[in-house]
């Protein structure tokens, strides 16, 4: 902490304050708020080696530049991994989510995805690329995290081999897709509702140029709620025709071919998901996520048993991986 109060030092000459931690997100990052003079800041710890805070710095100006609304970099020490932002409030648009609000506020949250399929650079760089061997990647989080420690299942080399083919279709299915600007972690937790009804963004330092469902099969398939097929099925769609009609997608994709697309985006990410959260559990101590493990685990679900050619995968999932789950709980 001394070092943050030097930090704080330079900033605020001659004032003593007083640091509230706030909950903290996946990351290795930790944030604090405080208050000087009527005005309300966070302070972000971001350690290095395991974060890259001049990242979040330039990804912040890409975003800000793009229309978005992020927060204010007020003073930075990129050496040391502090940034001083400005205080986009505390209200998650996870909060004001209801039957009678959620059409409304994910068709707000989609519009603003255009903005970030324009990023394609920061002023370190071109987006890192989501290619197959990033995907692959990720999956692989699945079976080292999920299956192998946090269930503790065995797999044989036909069960490996089936898998390899499987994460391959879903990896070829991404990259059939148009590629954009990505957010990669859009959804109601990293959307914040201010008091004039618009949308911050926040946790967007890991965008990339990847497929163009992604953000929204992110959005409407929220990890950490859910909403019924129907809904999802109605926005996704909505979704399409206004990529057609702005002219990101082709008119000679048709609804079912995007609806697969969006589908096996979505099993991408979920699958990945399920090893993220054992790995914070397992790896780094953070009970909390497994309380949303069976809604993720039953997203994956869901998309194997309506698509024949996943056929396979869904036996094995329902038969090895679901009753292992279930005795867990």
């Amino acid at each position: 902490m001394q070092l943050i109060q030097s930090f704080l030092a330079a900033c605020f000459p001659g004032e003593t304050i007083q640091l509230d931690p706030i909950t903290g997100d996946a990351s290795f990052r930790r944030y604090f708020r405080f208050s000087r003079a009527l005005q309300h800041y966070i302070l972000m710890d971001a350690p290095t080696p395991t974060e890259d805070c001049g990242r979040f710095v330039a990804t912040q100006q890409a975003f800000a530049n793009a229309g978005l609304q992020v927060p204010q970099i007020i003073a930075q020490d990129i050496q040391q991994g502090f940034l001083l932002l400005s205080d986009l409030g505390d209200t998650l648009l996870l909060s004001k989510l209801t039957e009678d609000t959620a059409s409304s506020f994910y068709r707000q949250a989609l519009a603003q995805l255009a903005q970030i399929r324009k990023i394609s650079a920061t002023s370190a760089g071109p987006l890192p690329v989501f290619d197959q061997t990033f995907l692959m990647r990720e999956m692989q989080i699945f079976i080292d995290w999920f299956v192998l420690q946090h269930l503790q299942l065995s797999l044989s080399e036909q069960e490996q081999r089936m898998l390899q083919r499987h994460f391959l279709r879903l990896a070829d299915s991404a990259l059939q897709q148009p590629q954009a600007g990505m957010h990669r972690d859009y959804h109601s937790r990293n959307l914040m509702l201010q008091p004039d009804g618009s949308l911050a963004v926040i946790d967007f330092q890991d965008a990339v140029t990847g497929p163009i469902s992604y953000d929204a099969v992110s959005l409407l398939k929220d990890c950490y709620i859910k909403w019924p097929t129907e809904l999802v099925q109605t926005l996704s769609q909505e979704f399409y025709q206004n990529l057609v009609a702005q002219e990101e997608l082709s008119a000679e994709v048709s609804p079912d071919q995007f609806q697969q697309w969006f589908d096996w985006m979505g099993l991408q990410r979920h699958i990945k998901v399920c090893g993220i959260f054992c790995r914070l559990y397992h790896r780094d101590g953070k009970s909390g996520y497994l309380t949303d493990l069976p809604r993720v685990f039953d997203y994956v679900l869901e998309v194997t048993s309506r698509y024949p050619e996943l056929q396979e995968l869904d036996l094995w999932l329902n038969t090895k991986v679901k009753p292992a789950l279930e005795a867990k709980d």
